[in-house]
Formats: C-alpha cells, structure tokens, sequence
C-alpha cells in the first residue's frame, strides 16, 4: 500500500514541476517577444524622424525649380539585409513650383507660406529572417516644413 502512495505521489510531484517548468517557458518566450517588439517599434520611430530629416536634406540638395522630389524611399541598415523599410512622400504648398504633381495648394496668400512642404514617413518593420516578428509593426509619422 505505501509503495504505490508513493509512486502516485511522486508522479503528482513529477507533473506540477513540469507544469510549473511549461509556464515559466511560455511566460519568457512572451517577454522576449513583447521585448523585440518594444524595440523595432523604438528603433522604428526613431528612423522615421531621421527619415524626415533626410528627405529635408535630398529636397535642399535639389533644384525645386525645375522638377520636385516627391518620393524617398530607405532601407536600413542596408539594401541587401534590410530591416526596416522607410517610404517618405513629399507633398508641398506654394507657388511657382513647377513638374511637380504633389502640389497641394499653390493659391496663397502670404509670401512666407511658399515652399512649404508636407512630409509623410510610413515606417515598416519587415517581417524576415533578421527581425524574428511575427506580426506586422508599421509607424505613419506627418510633419509640415518650411524649405
């Protein structure tokens, strides 16, 4: 009779370890989950600001009287491995702006509202090999500019 008490005992004793063992794994491979994607989204919006930044610096490198940039697209970190992917669009208001199809207002009324610009940064994680996501993570980021 103690024998098999004991034996029901240690398979009890056997099973809650296990289920406690089972717990504690999915409870880490959730936190490292959760953890990687607080982190591309970070890393994310940091980028979009920086893409903001870079499409400022490509359309002031430009010559806006003859033609616009209307679109800058990014990969980072590089075009071969990237992990984000960046589409920037250029939008602008003013006049005298001309082979541009992005213009969206060009009757103003003050002199210092020409060549103002409206940036829209959509931010996408891409879902591969080097990020480990398993959901899409994507960031709209607008800001208007005066160039």
């Amino acid at each position: 009779m103690r024998r098999g008490f004991s034996l029901i005992t240690a398979i009890i004793i056997m099973m809650t370890v296990s289920l406690l063992m089972t717990l504690m794994l999915s409870i880490s491979s959730t936190t490292v989950k959760s953890t990687m994607d607080i982190y591309f989204k970070e890393q994310g919006e940091i980028l979009a600001r920086s893409a903001v930044e870079y499409a400022l610096l490509a359309t002031s490198g430009h010559d806006n009287h003859q033609n616009c940039v209307e679109h800058v697209n990014i990969l980072y970190p590089s075009a071969t491995a990237p992990t984000h992917e960046m589409n920037v669009t250029l939008m602008y208001i003013g006049t005298d702006i001309p082979n541009c199809s992005q213009v969206i207002d060009n009757n103003i009324s003050t002199v210092d509202s020409n060549m103002t610009t409206i940036v829209d940064v959509v931010v996408n994680v891409l879902e591969n090999n080097l990020t480990g996501i398993t959901e899409p993570i994507r960031l709209h980021r607008r800001t208007l500019q005066k160039l």
